[in-house]
């Protein structure tokens, strides 16, 4: 009885997880069909499917994956298929981790902050490095690049990210 429990518990962590990652895809082509991708603030909306780490570990996988899918499918450089989910999942473990604080009113506000700071770090680097042109590249970009990536994380993860989690959270911890 108790394997079929834990098999039933794996298969459910791995449907989630798969079901998390196709919806951060989906975002993500959303995003592109609005042009909010394109613009010198970008906004993904998938990037708010961070904040279900805080209710389930199954979204850290999901989240790496879809990162990475949605990445290869758009086309992104080499370097940005490479950290971007890197950074991603860097964003979900802290959300996770942050879950499991004591003090769950406070945690539920701090939650997308580890995303946010892994993004503005990884995400500057990388359009940096890979999104300027060699003519242009000097240091003095880099804070402009910095402030770009935050601004968008604030609204895509920070935001929407919040408004999710706290629409939804008790939905979500019975379906989980």
């Amino acid at each position: 009885m108790k394997s079929k429990r834990n098999t039933t518990k794996r298969v459910r962590f791995i449907c989630l997880a798969a079901i998390i990652a196709a919806m951060y895809v989906a975002l993500t082509y959303l995003s592109m069909a609005l042009g909010l991708d394109k613009n010198a603030i970008q906004i993904r909306f998938s990037e708010m499917l961070v904040a279900l780490a805080f209710v389930t570990p199954a979204a850290i996988p999901g989240l790496y994956v879809g990162c990475l899918l949605a990445n290869i499918l758009t086309a992104c450089a080499p370097l940005d298929i490479l950290l971007g989910p890197i950074a991603t999942l860097i964003g979900a473990t802290g959300a996770y981790l942050i879950g499991k604080m004591n003090n769950r009113r406070v945690a539920r506000w701090l939650c997308t902050l580890p995303n946010m700071i892994a993004n503005v770090i990884i995400v500057t680097v990388v359009c940096y490095v890979c999104y300027t042109a060699p003519d242009a590249q000097s240091m003095e970009i880099i804070p402009f690049y910095a402030a770009t990536v935050a601004l968008g994380e604030i609204v895509s993860c920070g935001i929407f990210g919040t408004v999710l989690l706290l629409g939804s959270e008790k939905t979500l911890r019975r379906l989980i």
